[in-house]
């Protein structure tokens, strides 16, 4: 009995002891491997949603606050010289009806340059981009604005004015595009006023049928015999070989000087003409 006791502390000693010395598991590289896989694919996951959703959701905001900026400074007239400032002025005549009647059409811009705004009253009150020449990536699709292709008319010119925009990143200009309804008002603001377009019917072609851009869209050969817009971006939104595209036919300009067109009111939910 006597030597059991001392026997069972040395023993009980003796594992403890045994236990910090024993050497530690080491980490298996598999492990190791399988932990950078996993924050490798937490990081693609969040720049995912970045692009699709919250950069979108901030970029957009900043756009169209943008537009809305510029559109706004069109429609503050600039201060003209009272009769007492020049006394030699003379009063200028009335505009006839076939002068307001003329639709006014601007020269080509230089690349990049800031000459429109395009509302969509069917995308929502707040929708609202702005339009520059060119349709590069970097400098104008990339950075959340509607681009004109240049070898295209210019807004109300006869022929077919055609514009592109992201639908995913950059502010997603174009992501609602598939949900215009027949009828639906395409409004390009200038500085000259507005110009109305109605929407006609929706379009997917590969990206090698270029044949949207011509005067009259996909009529190869054929001289421009009315005015038309033409709206082209990638279908579906991840698929850069397909593009979605809108067609419209203008309807009307209102001059600047004039109220904005009723045609920027919201519509009714499915109205078509």
């Amino acid at each position: 009995m006597g030597d059991s006791e001392p026997s069972t502390r040395r023993a009980h000693r003796e594992a403890r002891g045994s236990e910090a010395t024993a050497p530690r598991r080491r980490v298996s590289i598999v492990g190791v491997f399988g932990e950078i896989l996993i924050t490798i694919g937490v990081v693609a996951l969040l720049y995912v949603a970045w692009q699709m959703w919250i950069g979108d959701w901030i970029i957009g905001a900043e756009k169209r606050k943008e537009a809305s900026a510029l559109s706004q400074s069109w429609m503050t007239p600039a201060p003209s010289p009272s009769a007492s400032d020049s006394p030699d002025a003379t009063p200028s005549p009335t505009p006839t009806a076939s002068a307001e009647a003329v639709v006014p059409v601007q020269d080509q811009h230089d690349h990049g340059t800031q000459f429109g705004v395009m509302f969509v009253p069917r995308f929502g009150p707040q929708w609202q981009f702005t339009i520059a020449s060119g349709t590069s990536r970097t400098d104008i699709l990339d950075q959340g604005e509607i681009g004109h292709y240049t070898d295209t008319a210019m807004p109300g010119g006869v022929g077919n004015t055609v514009y592109a925009a992201h639908r995913w990143t950059s502010g997603a200009p174009f992501d609602p595009i598939d949900k215009l309804v027949i009828g639906d008002a395409i409004v390009i603001q200038t500085q000259d006023g507005w110009y109305t377009y109605r929407f006609r019917t929706l379009e997917y072609v590969q990206d090698t049928q270029v044949e949207v851009l011509l005067p009259v869209p996909q009529q190869v050969g054929v001289a421009a015999n009315g005015r038309y817009l033409t709206l082209t971006s990638c279908a579906p939104k991840l698929n850069m070989l397909e593009r979605i595209i809108a067609y419209a036919v203008f309807e009307s300009f209102t001059p600047a000087a004039s109220a904005p067109p009723a045609s920027l009111a919201a519509p009714t939910q499915g109205a078509s003409s």
